[in-house]
Order: structure tokens, then sequence, then C-alpha cells
């Protein structure tokens, strides 16, 4: 097997293209995000209900999940490079196409196919990452990819808000449009050919779980905590407006000190994953259900709700990385299909606490939508401890990187 610490790239090519990677990840989840901005002017331009309109999300999310491992299987021979090329291209002309549609039908048509090329990038963009870099700085690789996330939080939802104030919700997403033509310019300069290594078919895919032990306790974990965490999250803002009195305003700021939170997480992790890939999960974890008691007990206030959401923020980033890397860990031959299954894993999952947070909500209030959120993240944690002997073996720094490379 050789080693990509003699990496046939110069170090600066080879960080450019985890950049390009990381700008990827940014355009694909704010393509995702951006109606939850722009519903109210999309339903009124097409002439729709809001909740009609979200399907726009809900679709998208659907087939980012459910279609990913076969996608991923059926592709498992086309060079990496050439794949998020055509990935982007879709994107792009996804984002174009939905812009200048004139009726509602076609706009779910597109987000559809747009969601298909979503969930395959999740599945191969941070293993092209890792395998840019000498194996020593995979992980450190893989934390910059990830940083898009927070970036997206960060930067791309409120951009794309303010963007669509100034002009129209099309304008916008003729603006993302281009940009997702110059991240695709970007990939095409900086990133040199990646053969797939880990030809698997789908039948192979779904079956990986079944033989492989530490893969199916990570993907029972992702399902767990990803439930707790989006089915709260998804209602923090009327949590907070309900608890604490929060102006519009300020749930701004203080998702934006999640979103900031969140990318200090990944570059925490980033080092600490190295250290103890298990330890750094079990604190992520702990954190996740210490903020969501905090926002219990202390967010009725503006300095509970910050340090509650800035604690929720870090947390997440560390658990986000750490289960990529987990993945990694319980079948590195394997890892895109992991990633696939991964991949269907968490974004079902984030439907599927939303649609439990919103029943809980709609029937309890949304105070007991945290609680949910706090339960299902504390079983994710208990899992975790109770199963050192399959989990805690040492992971070392190349198999933080996919093999055969």
């Amino acid at each position: 097997m050789t080693t990509h610490d003699r990496h046939p790239h110069s170090t600066l090519r080879s960080w450019l293209g985890v950049s390009a990677i990381t700008a990827s990840l940014f355009v694909f989840l704010t393509t995702e995000l951006m109606p939850v901005g722009l519903l109210t002017p999309i339903s009124t331009s097409l002439s729709i209900s809001v909740g009609i309109a979200g399907l726009m999300v809900t679709l998208y999310g659907v087939s980012a999940g459910l279609g990913v491992p076969f996608i991923v299987a059926w592709t498992r021979r086309v060079n990496r490079r050439v794949l998020l090329t055509t990935l982007l291209a879709i994107l792009t002309l996804g984002n174009l196409i939905t812009a200048i549609s004139p009726n509602y039908p076609l706009v779910l048509a597109t987000r559809l196919i747009m969601g298909f090329a979503n969930g395959v990038f999740w599945a191969i963009g941070v293993s092209m990452a890792m395998r840019l870099v000498p194996e020593r700085h995979a992980s450190r690789a893989a934390a910059v990819a990830m940083s898009g996330i927070s970036i997206a939080a960060v930067v791309g939802m409120p951009l794309g808000t303010a963007l669509e104030s100034l002009t129209d919700w099309r304008t916008t997403l003729l603006i993302w449009a281009g940009l997702g033509a110059l991240v695709l310019f970007a990939v095409v300069a900086t990133i040199p050919s990646l053969p797939s290594t880990n030809a698997v078919s789908a039948r192979e895919v779904f079956g990986l779980p079944l033989k492989n032990v530490p893969l199916r306790l990570v993907l029972f974990t992702v399902v767990l905590f990803v439930l707790g965490h989006f089915g709260a999250y998804t209602f923090v803002r009327p949590f907070l407006e309900q608890s604490a009195s929060a102006t519009p305003l300020f749930i701004t700021v203080l998702l934006v000190l999640y979103g900031a939170g969140g990318a200090a997480g990944n570059f925490i992790a980033g080092y600490t994953v190295n250290k103890s890939l298990r330890g750094s999960f079990i604190a992520g974890l702990a954190g996740l259900v210490v903020s969501l008691l905090l926002l219990l007990t202390v967010g009725h206030g503006p300095a509970g709700s910050i340090i509650s959401l800035i604690l929720w923020g870090v947390s997440f980033g560390v658990v986000q990385l750490c289960q990529l890397n987990m993945t990694q860990a319980a079948a590195p031959d394997t890892f895109e299909a992991a990633m696939s299954l991964n991949t269907m894993a968490y974004n079902t999952s984030i439907a599927l606490g939303a649609l439990f947070g919103g029943l809980l909500a709609d029937h309890l209030g949304v105070t007991s939508v945290v609680w949910f959120g706090l339960a299902l993240t504390a079983a994710a944690l208990l899992l975790t401890l109770g199963t050192r002997r399959k989990t805690a073996r040492t992971v070392p720094d190349d198999a933080l990187a996919p093999a055969g490379m």
C-alpha cells in the first residue's frame, strides 16, 4: 500500500484542493438550506402556501439521504475528481433552473435531483480532502473541509437572506449558481485525478453494518445524536422566544455565535482526534447534553442562552468531526461506502428529528422538544460509554485517512 506521506503534489496545491472541497461543502449546504430563509417570498411569487414551499427542503433532504448508497455504489469506479465536478455542475444548473422556473412542480423536481447530488457529495467530499494531504494531516484536512458547515451557518444563510432583501429570491439563486460555477472551476484547477479506491457494490454497501460491529455502533450513535440535536435545534427559535423573550435580532446573534462555536469545535477536534478519538467524541456528546441542560435551566436569560448556544455549537462541531473519523476507523477499506450509509442515516434522522420535534411542539410545547433532544443525546453518550470494548481500540493516525492511497 502506498502511503501518501510521499505525496506527488505540492503542499500548496494539496491545501488549495482541500480549500476547494471546503468551498464545495459551503455551496452544497447553503443551497440545501437557502429556501428556509426564502420561503415567504418564494411562496408569494409562486402562489403557494409556506408549508408547501417547505417541501423544497424536505424533498432535497429525503433524496440526499435515501439515494446516496445506491448512487455511490453505481459510481464506484468513477474518478472522484470527475464525479465531484459533475455534482457541482448539477448543483449550478439546478440553482439556475430554480431561479428561472415558471412553476413550482419544476422547482420541486429540480430540487429532488439536486438532493441526490448533495448526498453523494457528503459521501465522497471529506474523503477526497483527506486523500489530498499526507496521512499525518488527514484529520486536519477533514476539519478544514467540515468547517464549510460553520461558514455556511455564519456567512452563507445570512448573506442569502440579505441578498434577497436587496434584490429578490430569483436573483439570489442566480448569484448562488454563479458561485457554484466558480467553485467548480476551483475544483478543476486544484484537485488532481483521484481514482476510486473503495469499489463496493450496492449489495455490499448494505451488508457492511451486518458484519462490521464498530460501524453498526457508529451508525446507531449517529441516529441518536442527530435525532436529538436536530429535533431540538429546529425549534430553538420558538423556544428562545417563549423562554427568554428573545427578539429576532438577538436570535440571529445567537445563531451566528452557535455557528462560530461549531467552527471552533471542528478545529479543536482536528487536533484532539489523533490523541483520543473516543475521548473527543465522549467530550463532544457530554457537551451536547450539558448545553441542552443549560438551555433548559438558565436559558431564560441573555447570558444563559449565549453560553448554552456557544457550548452547543462547539460540542456539535467536535461530535461532527469525531463521528466522521469513527466511521473511517470502523471501515477504512470501504470508507466511501460506509459514509454513504452514514449520510443516509444522518439525513433521514434530520427529517425524523424535525418531524418528531414538530409533533411534540404542537402537543406538549416547545420545551418538550429540548427535553427530547436532551434524552436522545444522553442516550448516544450512554451507548458510547457502554460499548468500550467494541469502540475503544486505539486508532493510529493512518486510520484516519482513506486506505490505499
